[in-house]
């Protein structure tokens, strides 16, 4: 798969709601798909459907305990979108830091 095809993958995946739940409850601990599924207002398929993705954008990997297939959290795609994101993060932080020195000006034309 080209990194270009990853990556987006990655970026799908995430952009679902449901997925960044499933995410979050497998930063805690694995867990089973039937655990998690009893988290959500969805059938197991569905939550089956939703891992599935998180799996082919390298998400999460599955693991076989017994009968049980246990998901576990695989963070390393979501770098790249943490270094995305960075980008805007300075982006944010100048537009803020402008704003309070607007506002700390301004502040001060109304004092005098």
């Amino acid at each position: 798969m080209s990194g270009v095809a990853a990556s987006s993958d990655v970026f799908r995946a995430i952009a679902d709601p449901t997925r960044r739940a499933l995410l979050d409850l497998l930063r805690e601990a694995d867990r089973p798909v039937t655990e998690l599924a009893a988290r959500f207002r969805m059938s197991q398929p569905a939550i089956s459907q939703h891992l599935r993705i998180l799996r082919e954008a390298g998400l999460v990997r599955p693991k076989r305990v017994g009968r049980r297939q246990v998901y576990r959290l695989y963070s390393t795609p979501l770098r790249e979108v943490r270094d995305w994101t960075a980008h805007y993060e300075i982006f944010w932080k100048r537009k803020l830091q402008a704003l309070g020195e607007y506002l700390d000006r301004n502040a001060e034309k109304e004092k005098t």
